[in-house]
């Protein structure tokens, strides 16, 4: 195991770094933001501006490489995201903000994709499972360490701006250390809408739908967090522990969901994501215990459903299509992240801090009647017939190659496909 990933050290360190300055950014923003005054609806659109920005690194990121390179667009793309944050810190606008979240978002999906695809390159075919898996470890680490930092400081001053700057500049050193050669050409996804709907409806309609719940409860959580009363080490754990729970939570879900018909699986998740919701609507949990495990169990439901998507889409897919039926889902998703906070921030402005879990309700309660109705529509498929549930790192740090070196390393050697 260490002689696997000991040679991929200075990588596996860049992306702690760039999801540690990245786990920072996304919390002092809101909470900062929440501090100046902001309405809901502007830091509801700090989501999709970095959901906008997301999606065009996906896309654009693989073009910009076969330009210039690999070393030369991920220093790029740190400066910029250590640039961007800066000018939040020196121009406190939202309109100011929101631009400029785009562009970090744009930076992370282009430097996070570099490094992937410099991790495939350096792994052997033999460990890249073990190296995903730790891959995936570090980053959920990394990014509940940033977020978690916020804790130790007053977030109305420039320390945690600048501290992100400089974890920001510190990503450069997979590149500036490493002395392997240029990594292979980057995953190129395209969306293509209609075969995705044509291979399941129901995992298009339903990655959307996680889309607009995740993304505007990962973008609005802390304004919700900080007008319940919660202090800055709750609000900090509000948006921590929920990303945990749901990586424990894909453990179960996905034994179940291999098991059953994972429309079943999904569908119920949902309802229990869906209890979450009401839960916060109507009973209104007071102080920091009652919030924080209403918060664990919505989490665990939301962020267990997009690898339990993949699959069931995966399970329909024609061979050898599996990266971009992935890639594709993604994609979507990242459609939905975009629309989610948006509505949510508005939401929240004209109706109150609770009107965001209206909006994730919304979301839960239409993925179950149109789950519902394609069950009556499609036949279950056999255990024998599906693929294996994988587990997947919060989708906010999923790229294309994210999705590319965990299929690769999911693949059989070569001997075995012979002999398949």
């Amino acid at each position: 195991m260490l002689k696997s990933i000991l040679p991929l050290g200075a990588l596996l360190l860049g992306s702690a770094f760039l999801l540690f300055a990245g786990g920072v950014n996304a919390l002092i923003l809101p909470i900062r933001g929440e501090i100046q005054g902001f309405t809901a609806a502007s830091l509801g659109l700090l989501g999709t501006g970095w959901a906008v920005g997301y999606v065009a690194g996906c896309v654009l990121t693989p073009r910009l490489v076969q330009r210039v390179g690999h070393v030369r667009v991920f220093g790029a793309m740190c400066a910029f995201a250590a640039i961007s944050i800066l000018l939040s810190l020196l121009m406190m606008s939202p309109w100011v903000w929101i631009p400029l979240r785009g562009l970090s978002g744009f930076c992370f999906a282009g430097a996070a994709m570099v490094v992937e695809s410099w991790l495939s390159e350096r792994a052997e075919q033999s460990a890249r499972g073990r190296v995903f898996g730790v891959y995936t470890m570090v980053n959920l680490s990394a990014t509940t360490a940033g977020q978690m930092v916020l804790t130790l400081g007053d977030p109305r001053g420039y320390l945690f701006f600048v501290l992100a700057a400089i974890i920001y500049c510190l990503a450069l050193l997979p590149t500036a250390v490493s002395a392997t050669s240029t990594p292979a050409p980057l995953a190129s996804v395209r969306l293509d809408l209609r075969a995705l709907w044509r291979n399941s409806p129901v995992a298009v309609f339903a990655v959307f739908m996680v889309g607009i719940s995740n993304g505007s409860f990962g973008t609005l959580a802390p304004v919700y967090a900080a007008r319940a009363g919660l202090t800055l080490s709750d609000i900090a754990l509000f948006a921590s522990v929920p990303v945990l729970a749901g990586a424990l939570a894909q453990l179960p879900v996905g034994f179940l969901s291999d098991r059953l018909d994972r429309r079943l699986v999904l569908i119920g998740t949902a309802v229990i994501a869906l209890g979450a919701d009401l839960v916060f609507i109507l009973a209104a949990p007071q102080g920091p215990v009652g919030n924080l495990v209403v918060a664990g169990w919505f989490g665990a439901m939301v962020f267990a459903m997009y690898p339990l998507i993949v699959a069931h889409a995966n399970d329909h897919a024609p061979a050898g299509t599996a990266i971009q039926v992935s890639g594709g889902l993604l994609l979507v998703f990242g459609v939905g992240t975009m629309i989610g906070p948006t509505v949510a921030g508005f939401a929240m402005t004209g109706f109150g801090p609770v009107s965001l879990f209206w909006v994730t309700g919304f979301a839960h309660a239409a993925l179950i009647g149109f789950g519902l109705v394609r069950i009556r529509a499609r036949t279950a498929l056999r255990p024998e017939e599906k693929t294996a549930f994988r587990m997947a790192p919060a989708t906010r740090a999923v790229t294309p190659e994210t999705v590319a070196l965990r299929e690769v390393s999911d693949a059989p050697p070569p001997e075995e496909r012979q002999a398949a």
